[in-house]
């Protein structure tokens, strides 16, 4: 029963009647801007699953990644800035203006709970840190990908959480794992709502969706701005690089802090996963003053090693001066500060 739930909603002929009246919406499924492709057929994929589940230990840090305790006390408290905490890959704590907002809270142990072969968090007893949590105003959900949307950190989080803004399409998911309906909003691309002060714009990105062999891009996906009268703050989302970045920065931005999707690229998916150069480009393009790159430091989901994304980050970010934030696993920051270990990860073995 586990197993099935895994998989989510049902998509219905009324979810899909539903789903059509969206411009983004393409014949039977939701489409990107650009012409999005990826580079696997039948002769690239048995080479690529052989990499893929054989020489994951050299891809991953040779010891478990520590996530830091949370200190519910110094979180809660008052604060100009928005504090933040990261949680490995996209998963995000954000305090801003008195109210507590979740970003893509996949903290189970396993990124591909349907497969034949597990891909394990590189951090152990990740779900701990999602009962340690105090109650969730609001939690975003970028897209329904395994990476992002998980069924045990959902369930943990389901007596907490008052309200989901999630991608279109993704709440048949939710609901099916027991979320009340009128506690979830779905978004359309540059959809807006208002809540406690905040204003919440879902964002394109170029990317897809699906949880099976069947629901391929029947769902949507996208970023989050974050908009208060103080701060403005964008997450990309998963996406490849193009040419909504500047229009999200032109309609949205500037943005103080961006989360920046960096990492699990490859070059025959390049065109949903930017390259780590490409995400530097993609913050500079949305007029991202400060970054915080994430989607590493939790998977090996890619064949690259788990510090070349953020290693060639500091790298470009340096040479372009664009200013960024590298906080460890569970480390409490604030938007106003550098971290004061920002090349932690050098200091794993591995």
């Amino acid at each position: 029963m586990s197993f099935k739930k895994q998989f989510g909603g049902t998509l219905t002929p009324g979810l899909k009647k539903q789903y059509s009246l969206s411009e983004n919406w393409k014949g039977n499924k939701f489409m990107n801007l650009e012409e999005t492709t990826m580079d696997i057929g039948l002769s690239t994929l048995p080479g690529l699953l052989k990499k893929q589940f054989t020489n994951r230990k050299e891809r991953s840090p040779s010891i478990n990644l520590p996530i830091l305790p949370f200190n519910k006390e110094h979180f809660l408290a008052e604060s100009e800035a928005m504090k933040i905490i990261w949680y490995g890959h996209s998963a995000l704590l954000l305090r801003v203006q008195g109210k507590t907002i979740l970003i893509d809270p996949m903290l189970g142990s396993n990124a591909a709970p349907i497969a034949p072969f597990a891909v394990k968090r590189f951090s152990e007893n990740s779900l701990q840190s999602l009962h340690d949590l105090p109650p969730i105003d609001l939690l975003l959900l970028s897209h329904d990908h395994y990476d992002h949307l998980d069924y045990e950190s959902i369930q943990i989080l389901r007596s907490k959480t008052s309200q989901y803004y999630v991608a279109l399409g993704v709440a048949r998911h939710l609901q099916s794992w027991g979320i009340d309906a009128k506690k979830i909003e779905e978004f359309d691309w540059w959809e807006q709502r208002i809540i406690h002060d905040l204003k919440i714009t879902f964002t394109p990105t170029r990317h897809f969706s699906g949880r099976g062999l069947t629901d391929r891009a029947k769902s949507l996906w996208g970023g989050w701005a974050i908009q208060t009268n103080k701060e403005n703050i964008y997450f990309s989302g998963d996406s490849g690089y193009g040419k909504h970045f500047k229009k999200v920065g032109k309609i949205l931005g500037p943005f103080d802090l961006g989360f920046m999707e960096c990492g699990q690229y490859n070059e025959h998916w390049h065109q949903i996963h930017m390259y780590p150069e490409e995400s530097v480009q993609a913050a500079i393009d949305a007029s991202v003053q400060k970054s915080l790159p994430v989607h590493w430091g939790a998977f090996a989901l890619s064949l690259h090693s788990w510090k070349d994304p953020i290693e060639r980050f500091y790298e470009e970010a340096s040479k372009r001066n664009h200013s960024f934030m590298t906080p460890k696993i569970g480390e409490l920051v604030d938007s106003h500060h550098a971290t004061e270990n920002p090349f932690w990860w050098r200091e794993i073995p591995g």
